[in-house]
């Protein structure tokens, strides 16, 4: 009788998922330090919450380059490095005194760590070691981030409140190396360095094509030809709303918002981690239903529903965690990062082999609005007192993304029709047809 062995996709899978965790818990910590920074140092929240976006442009600008370095060195010489990088910076802000040092540590250092474990990592991954089940371990992978915010946003907070932000920044610094051996140990950039196949494929896929020229040189001429794609554009400027809600404003400014209403920091930082809980159930239906339903419609879906939510926000905060506050956590937990595993299978559609470095470009779009929207809250705030102006701007933007995903609809009816207009893999070789799903 022959013993079924564990396919070794899903043991990279693992340490995968655990890395992303760590990235996750790391771009936790600006959400919880907020407000104690603003305390002990009489910096404005527009001053820290420049910090934070030059994070968050990081994190996104650094993906398209990071996914084009792992296909030149592999994907653990990059993520090991990261999280010493992620480490350093984090641990170095216990010295700061002024400003400039906040944005060089934790805007530089730890953005340019985590933005190379960012989610051009888990295209990376799933591209190379799944052909069945390609979209579900995508949103398995992407709802680590999730995981990560669970895990650390209340025990960043408890500390902070307990013991000081220095200790929470030094846990972070901790956590981030002893991730390190476990990267190093276990995670394999291709099947064949095991002589295994990718899992659900039945003969060895074809080799990679060779880029020739270095990283940078990869990752720059993959944005120009996906740029001369109306495809890419839609994407990009969906993905860009979706970060400026998540990321950027909720992300952000959730504590603060809910503080200014009197809610604890400590409640606040716990309903943000529940958004995180739901995440993970909402991110790993998503990937389900990737696999099923076309991504565009799902897509059109989620930024319509998030939109709707950001409108009624304003009117939920209170000093206490009512029941309605709890359904909004509830419902924009499911929706927070849904849009990924649908948006990497259409970059994967659209720009076949490439599709993974377009889908960093597409990320750092992600992190553009990210970071434009954490500064525009921080300033909201400062100027009128409320951040209730940004929920509103958000509401109506998400609303905007529906409508752009919706419009890929029509390329591909004219793709389908006859030839593709200015955007449908222009310049790219097809992306290989996924096997049926394993049994």
């Amino acid at each position: 009788m022959t013993s079924r062995r564990l396919h070794p996709a899903w043991l990279v899978a693992a340490v995968a998922f655990i890395a992303l965790i760590g990235a996750a818990g790391f771009r936790a910590t600006p959400s919880v330090l907020l407000q104690p920074l603003h305390d002990e140092f009489g910096w404005s929240l527009g001053t820290i919450s420049a910090a934070v976006s030059v994070n968050l442009l990081l994190y996104g600008l650094t993906a398209p380059f990071a996914a084009a370095l792992m296909e030149k060195l592999g994907m653990r010489r990059v993520v090991a490095a990261a999280l010493v990088l992620v480490a350093a910076g984090s641990g170095l802000t216990v010295f700061m005194g002024h400003s400039w040092q906040l944005i060089l540590c934790w805007g530089v250092l730890v953005g340019l760590g985590t933005g190379s474990m960012a989610l051009g990592f888990v295209a990376i991954v799933t591209g190379r070691w799944f052909v069945a089940r390609r979209g579900l371990v995508t949103g398995v992978l992407t709802a680590g981030g999730a995981t990560g915010q669970l895990i650390f946003l209340p025990v960043l907070a408890r500390l902070a409140d307990s013991s000081g932000w220095r200790t929470a920044a030094l846990v972070v610094a901790g956590a981030a190396l002893l991730v390190v051996p476990l990267v190093w140990w276990r995670l394999r950039d291709r099947p064949a360095e095991l002589n295994a196949l990718p899992y659900g494929a039945v003969e060895e896929p074809p080799p990679a094509p060779v880029n020739p020229g270095g990283a940078a040189r990869t990752a720059l001429r993959s944005l120009r030809d996906a740029a001369r794609t109306r495809a890419f554009w839609l994407l990009a400027g969906g993905f860009a709303i979706c970060g400026a809600t998540t990321n950027g404003l909720v992300g952000t400014h959730f504590i603060p918002a809910a503080h200014d209403h009197g809610m604890p920091s400590t409640t606040a930082a716990s309903l943000l981690a529940l958004v995180g809980l739901f995440d993970i159930a909402g991110t790993i239906a998503s990937g389900w239903l990737t696999d099923r339903v076309d991504s565009r419609l799902l897509l059109g879906a989620y930024y319509g529903l998030r939109g709707l939510s950001l409108l009624v926000l304003p009117s939920l905060f209170a000093a206490t965690a009512h029941p309605s506050m709890v359904i909004f956590i509830l419902f924009y937990g499911l929706d927070w990062v849904a849009t990924v595993p649908p948006t990497v299978a259409l970059c994967r559609e659209y720009f076949g082999n490439r599709g993974a470095v377009v889908f960093g470009w597409v990320f750092a779009s992600h992190q553009l609005g990210a970071a434009a929207a954490a500064s525009a809250a921080g300033l909201v705030r400062d100027r009128l007192g409320d951040y209730d102006t940004a929920w509103y701007a958000a509401g109506g933007l998400a609303l905007l993304a529906s409508l752009l995903s919706l419009m890929l609809l029509a390329g591909r009816r004219t793709s389908a029709a006859g030839p593709a207009g200015p955007g449908i893999g222009l310049a790219f070789p097809a992306a290989a047809s996924p096997a049926a799903p394993a049994s």
